[in-house]
């Protein structure tokens, strides 16, 4: 899946993303699964959610959880936020 969204913004999606599953960045790929890849839970997708939110001004509902299984899914979910506002 591409993306519209700026690198600068992808880069810190994936800073927010890396930061709270405390991970390298180099661990985590657009495709590779936060819960299945790298033991995520469900608390840790919405401290993702929220960091988000805050970095982005945005707000993003808890159904999209559902598709913040990986990178390519946050910035999909972070771009149409930002597009709504």
């Amino acid at each position: 899946m591409t993306t519209s969204i700026d690198t600068d913004r992808q880069a810190r999606i994936k800073e927010i993303v890396c930061d709270v599953l405390e991970l390298e960045e180099d661990e985590v790929t657009g495709s590779s699964l936060f819960k299945e890849d790298h033991g995520a839970d469900s608390l840790r997708a919405i401290e993702i959610l929220a960091g988000l939110e805050k970095e982005f001004k945005v707000t993003i509902d808890q159904s999209e959880l559902e598709r913040m299984v990986n990178l390519d899914g946050v910035y999909a979910v972070v771009e149409e936020a930002i597009n709504a506002k």
